[in-house]
C-alpha cells in the first residue's frame, strides 16, 4: 500500500497568494485520498502573508500558527499534517525546507544576514531536508529575469510542479534532466494554494508506510523509498 502525501502547499495565513486556510487545504486533500501534507508556506523574503514588521520571534511564530490552526483538524481526521516553509533566496528562485521546527527558526534571527550557503549548512546540520521548488519556472512577475537555479546544496530537485505542468510541462522536464545529471533526489508537488485547486491529487509524494513528524519525513525522504507522483500516478522519475 502506498500513502500519498502533499509536499508543497501553501495556506492563505501564510502566503499572501493563497486563498484557503490551512485547515480547509487539510480537508480537501484528505477528500483526495492523501494520508498527510506539509505546510510550506512562503518564507520571510518570499509572498508571505507574515508582517515583515514584526519581531522576529513573533514573525516566526506566526509561520507555525497557520500550522497549528488546522492541526486540531489533522487530527480529527487521521491526517498527518507536518511543517515546512518555502524560502526565497534571491531572483525569485526558491527552496522546499523540510524537517525544521520554529524553535530552530526562532534561534535563528540572522537569516535574513546569511548567504545561501550557511542557511543551507545550518539547515543540514539541524537534521533538515531541502529539495528546490520548480528549477525552471519563469513567470512575467520575475522582472529580474531569469536566472539558473543554485542546486549546490540540495538534497533534491522537484521535478514535478503542478503548477509547471500544467502550464509549461517543459519546465519539468528540464528539472528532470538537470536531476539526473546531478544525481540528486527527486520531489513532486502540486503548489496548491487554495482548497478546490485543479492539481489536488495530481501531485505528491508516495510513500510506502505513513510519516506523522518533521523527522520521519526526512528519513523517508533519504530513503529513497518513495515515488513520486505525477499527474495522479505513482512514478520513480517524471517520464517512467
Amino acid at each position: 500500500m502506498w500513502y500519498r502525501y502533499e509536499t508543497h502547499m501553501h495556506s492563505c495565513q501564510g502566503s499572501k497568494c493563497g486563498k484557503s486556510p490551512c485547515a480547509d487545504m487539510v480537508r480537501a486533500y484528505h477528500a483526495a485520498g492523501y494520508a498527510g501534507a506539509v505546510l510550506t508556506d512562503h518564507f520571510i523574503w518570499g509572498n508571505t502573508a507574515i508582517p515583515r514588521d514584526l519581531p522576529w520571534e513573533e514573525r516566526m511564530q506566526g509561520y507555525y500558527d497557520a500550522y497549528l490552526s488546522a492541526k486540531p483538524v489533522a487530527d480529527e481526521l487521521d491526517f498527518d499534517l507536518i511543517f515546512g516553509f518555502e524560502h526565497q533566496y534571491g531572483h525569485n528562485k526558491e527552496i522546499l525546507v523540510y524537517g525544521i521546527g520554529v524553535d530552530f527558526l526562532k534561534a535563528n534571527a540572522d537569516i535574513p544576514d546569511i548567504t545561501l550557503a550557511e542557511f543551507c549548512d545550518r539547515i543540514h546540520a539541524a537534521g533538515g531536508y531541502i529539495s528546490h521548488a520548480h528549477p525552471f519556472r519563469f513567470r512575467p512577475y520575475m522582472v529580474e529575469g531569469f536566472f539558473p537555479a543554485d542546486t549546490s546544496h540540495c538534497d533534491a530537485l522537484e521535478v514535478y510542479n503542478f503548477a509547471d505542468g500544467y502550464d509549461h510541462p517543459e519546465y519539468n522536464e528540464k528539472s528532470e534532466e538537470l536531476c539526473a545529471s546531478l544525481g540528486l533526489a527527486r520531489t513532486s508537488g502540486a503548489d496548491s494554494h487554495w482548497q478546490d485547486y485543479i492539481g489536488i491529487g495530481k501531485a505528491g509524494m508516495a510513500f510506502p508506510e505513513r510519516v506523522h513528524t518533521p523527522q520521519e519525513l526526512v528519513a523517508m525522504l533519504k530513503s529513497g523509498k518513495g515515488k513520486l507522483i505525477v499527474g495522479g500516478e505513482l512514478k520513480d522519475t517524471l517520464f517512467a
